[in-house]
C-alpha cells in the first residue's frame, strides 16, 4: 500500500488556502442583488478571516463513495485535476511512521490539509510504524523496529504495547499539526504477515490493541488498515472468539484486490464493523489519468459513519421549494389563477436571495414581477414578468458551486438536483440532498445533452451551463 509512485510536479501550497477563499468571496459577491444593503466597512475582511480561523471538519466524517490512495501526497495542481474530474472523493495520505517508504511529504502541509477539506476530499491519514516481527519486507531502514514479538512474563506484549502507545502519539501530535482535529480517524497500515505463527499474531493484536486505547484517550477514532487474509480476518476471529480481550478498531480497511467496489470480503463475517466501520481496498496500484493528470493509485471504496447524508433543510420558514417539476409561470395567467407552490416557492428562493421582500402565498404580484425584473437585470437577461424553466435552472444553480460527485451530500446536492429537474422535464429527481445513483444518471443526461464530458461529475463547465440556464 506504501510504495513510493509517480506523480507531476509540484504548485507552491501556500497558493492553495489564498486562492480558494479568494475565489470564495469572489463567488459570494456574484450571488448579490445588484444594490445590496450598506455593511460596515471592512466586515468583508473580517468575515474571510473569521473562516479561515474555524477548525478542520472531522475527516472521513459521514460518507459512501470512492477514494483512492498514494504514499505522497499529491501536488495540489494534480490534486485539483482529479477532484473536477475523477470519480474519487477521498484520498488516504501517510501522515507518519518510520517504516513507509515516503518519509519525505513535500506537499502534506496544514495549508494542503485545509485546502482539500475545504474543497469538499475526505482524508484518510495513515501511520505505517512497527510491522509484524515475521514480515521479511520490514524493518525497511535502520531505525524502523518491528512490532516486539516478546510475550513478557504476563504474556500481555508489553514491550509491544509499547509501542503502540508511542506510535499513537506521534500520530496524533502529526495530525494536530497538520489541522486533523479530534474526533478524525486515524489508520495503522499493518501489512500482510503469516497469521499462523502465534508470536508473531499476538504480538501484532497486542499492538493494535494498545493503539486503539491510546488514540480513544488523546480523543481520535482508531482504525486499521491490513490484508484481509491475515490482520483483518485476525482481528475479526478475535471480535467473535475472544471478546473483550482486546481493544478493537472503530474501523477496518481491508485490503482484498477483486474489482468489488464494496466492502465485502469472503474471508470475514459481515456483521462485523457494520453500519459505517468498513473501508475497502478493491484494487491494487495501477496508474489512472484524470483532468490529463496521471498517478498510480490503489482504488478503494468507503463506507464509514451513517453513509452519505444530508442534513434536514428548511427555507423561508417552512415554505416547499423541492419540487421533481418546475413549470413555466406565465404571469398574465398566474395573476388570475389560484395560489401555486411554485409561485410560493419562487417568491422565496428570490427572498433568499436579496431580490424579494414580500409575502410568501403562492399568488402572483406586482411584488414578485419586481423581484423577477430585477433578478433577470443582474443576469443580464431580457425583462419580461415571466419565469421560464431556463430561469428556473439557473436561479437553483446560482450561488455556491463545489465541485459534486458520488458520495456528495447537503444543500449544495439539492440545488443541483433542482436544477436538473428544472432543465428537464423527464428527470423526476427526488429532492433528498444526497448525490446517488438517480442524481449521477440525471447529470449525465444532461451533461451528453450539453456536449459537456458525461462523467456524472458536477464540475466547473457544468455549473457554469446550469447558471447560464443552458437546458
Amino acid at each position: 500500500m506504501d510504495t513510493v509512485r509517480p506523480f507531476l510536479g509540484r504548485l507552491a501550497a501556500s497558493l492553495g488556502l489564498a486562492l480558494a477563499l479568494a475565489l470564495g468571496l469572489v463567488m459570494l459577491v456574484s450571488t448579490l442583488p445588484a444594490n445590496p444593503p450598506a455593511t460596515s466597512a471592512g466586515s468583508g475582511v473580517a468575515s474571510a478571516a473569521a473562516a479561515a480561523a474555524e477548525p478542520n471538519p472531522v475527516t472521513p466524517g459521514d460518507f459512501t463513495g470512492y477514494g483512492f490512495d498514494q504514499c505522497l501526497a499529491p501536488t495540489q495542481a494534480a490534486m485539483d485535476r482529479w477532484l473536477e474530474h475523477s470519480p474519487f472523493l477521498a484520498v488516504g495520505i501517510y501522515i507518519s511512521g518510520n517504516s513507509r517508504a515516503c518519509r519525505n511529504q513535500p506537499n502534506l502541509t496544514p495549508t494542503w490539509i485545509r485546502t482539500q477539506l475545504a474543497k469538499g476530499w475526505r482524508l484518510l491519514p495513515i501511520t505505517l510504524g512497527p510491522q509484524a516481527s515475521c514480515l521479511s519486507r520490514f524493518p525497511r531502514y535502520d531505525d524502523d523496529p518491528t512490532i516486539n514479538p516478546k510475550p513478557g512474563r504476563k504474556g500481555k506484549y508489553s514491550l509491544a504495547r509499547k509501542q503502540a502507545k508511542n506510535e499513537a502519539i506521534t500520530a496524533v501530535a502529526e495530525a494536530r499539526r497538520l489541522g486533523i482535529v479530534a474526533g478524525s480517524t486515524l489508520w495503522y497500515d499493518l501489512e500482510g504477515f503469516n497469521s499462523n505463527l502465534e508470536a508473531c499474531r499476538e504480538s501484532a493484536l497486542f499492538f493494535l490493541s494498545a493503539w486503539t486505547k491510546k488514540l480513544h484517550k488523546l480523543g481520535y477514532v482508531s482504525g486499521v488498515y491490513s490484508s484481509v487474509g491475515s490482520g483483518i480476518k485476525v482481528l475479526d476471529e478475535a471480535r467473535v472468539n475472544r471478546p473483550g480481550v482486546f481493544t478493537l478498531p472503530d474501523a477496518i480497511w481491508l485490503a482484498r484486490w477483486d474489482g468489488r467496489a464494496n466492502t465485502s470480503s469472503d474471508y470475514i463475517r459481515e456483521d462485523g464493523w457494520r453500519p459505517g466501520g468498513r473501508v475497502k481496498q478493491y484494487q491494487g496500484g495501477h496508474n489512472e489519468k484524470w483532468g490529463g493528470v496521471t498517478i498510480n493509485i490503489d482504488r478503494n471504496f468507503l463506507d464509514v459513519g451513517r453513509g452519505s447524508v444530508a442534513a434536514k433543510e428548511q427555507h423561508c420558514a417552512g415554505t416547499r421549494v423541492n419540487f421533481r417539476d418546475y413549470p413555466k409561470i406565465k404571469a398574465s395567467v398566474a395573476r388570475s389563477s389560484g395560489d401555486s407552490k411554485q409561485v410560493s416557492a419562487l417568491k422565496c428562493l428570490l427572498k433568499e436571495k436579496g431580490f424579494y421582500d414580500g409575502g410568501l402565498r403562492g399568488r402572483y404580484s406586482n411584488k414578485l414581477a419586481a423581484a423577477i425584473r430585477a433578478w433577470k437585470q443582474q443576469m443580464g437577461l431580457k425583462a419580461s414578468d415571466n419565469w421560464s424553466r431556463r430561469n428556473w435552472v439557473s436561479l437553483h444553480a446560482t450561488g455556491t458551486n463545489p465541485v459534486l460527485k458520488a458520495g456528495s451530500a447537503g444543500s449544495d446536492v439539492r440545488r443541483l438536483q433542482r436544477a436538473l429537474n428544472a432543465a428537464s422535464n423527464s428527470s423526476r429527481l427526488p429532492v433528498n440532498g444526497v448525490f446517488d445513483g438517480f442524481t449521477a444518471r440525471a447529470l449525465e443526461g444532461y451533461q451528453a445533452r450539453k456536449k459537456i464530458t458525461a462523467s456524472g461529475i458536477a464540475n466547473t463547465a457544468t455549473w457554469a451551463a446550469l447558471v447560464a440556464g443552458r437546458r
